[in-house]
């Protein structure tokens, strides 16, 4: 046929992929194709929406870089990141809940020795983070490599800064659980903050009148052999952006009680500035295989 009505022209978009060698790749496609058609129909979707909808996505593109993915944010704040995080997560079993992965896991994370201060040179009240690492029974998971990042008291990751390409890494590191699967560092409290705001994700935003926040947090990469990986936050327990996170990432059992402490020497023992924050938590790992995501910018240097 050279001419199609509204509905074969689906159709016939659909049949198109037929020939696909990969089953999974063609399923994908023509699934698109119809949940896009059917979005056009339903909303008598015009040329000049459209024209701004391609434009609007090769701005995103536009936007990114190896230490900023523009895409990602925007599949956080429509909620599919956590969406496809459900849908490949329904039974945890016992298992530590999982959440998006952000768009700021970038660079290089060096291992670390238990009890860095990973924040060494930034200001903000200061926190020891205890934690343990181990199977759904309890056992400890020995050897396991964590890595850790989160925003500095001013709401930004390392890789927003100018200085990251010449100062390096802040407030990120690998850490490697011991005997008995535990880990310790020293950090400084995070803050509640903003999404990137300058870009087209921002201007969304602004657009439709919702705040940008997101609840204070650390994130953890957990990565046990024999266990799937683990992409998990840690969140402030009192954070009035809780229930509003803009990107929907928040679940019940990865809220944690931040206990400020004014005992003289922290949990290894060593000297304290007072007051200070005690961050407890333990991550429960579920039996399986899968890879870790590889840092953004390790994986724009690969594909160069």
């Amino acid at each position: 046929m050279r001419q199609f009505s509204e509905t074969e022209l689906t159709a016939a978009v659909i049949r198109s992929f037929d020939d696909t060698p990969d089953p999974r790749a063609k399923f994908l496609l023509q699934e698109l194709v119809k949940s896009l058609h059917d979005y056009v129909r339903r909303t008598d979707l015009t040329f000049e929406e459209w024209e701004y909808a391609i434009d609007y996505l090769t701005r995103t593109g536009q936007k990114c870089t190896p230490i900023r993915q523009e895409f990602i944010l925007l599949s956080d704040v429509l909620g599919v990141s956590m969406l496809v995080d459900a849908v490949n997560h329904r039974e945890r079993e016992g298992a530590t809940e999982t959440t998006v992965l952000g768009p700021f896991y970038v660079g290089e994370h060096k291992v670390a020795p238990h009890g860095t201060d990973i924040s060494a040179n930034l200001p903000g009240d200061r926190m020891f983070v205890q934690s343990r690492v181990t199977d759904l029974e309890g056992k400890p998971l020995a050897g396991v490599p964590v890595d850790i990042w989160h925003a500095d008291d001013d709401g930004f990751y390392d890789s927003q800064k100018a200085s990251y390409a010449t100062e390096g890494p802040s407030s990120r590191a690998r850490f490697i659980t011991d005997a008995d699967g535990r880990f310790f560092f020293r950090t400084i409290l995070p803050c509640s903050y903003p999404i990137p705001t300058d870009g087209p994700v921002g201007e969304m935003i602004v657009q439709t009148r919702r705040h940008a926040m997101r609840p204070a947090h650390v994130h953890f990469l957990v990565d046990a052999p024999g266990h799937q990986p683990l992409i998990t936050h840690v969140f402030m327990d009192g954070d009035k952006y809780l229930d509003s996170d803009v990107v929907f990432g928040v679940k019940d059992e990865l809220v944690a009680k931040i206990e400020k402490r004014t005992d003289p020497t922290m949990p290894d023992g060593k000297p304290a500035a007072t007051p200070w924050h005690l961050m407890t938590y333990e991550f429960r790992m579920k039996p399986g295989g899968g890879s870790a995501p590889k840092p953004m910018m390790a994986k724009a240097t690969e594909d160069a």
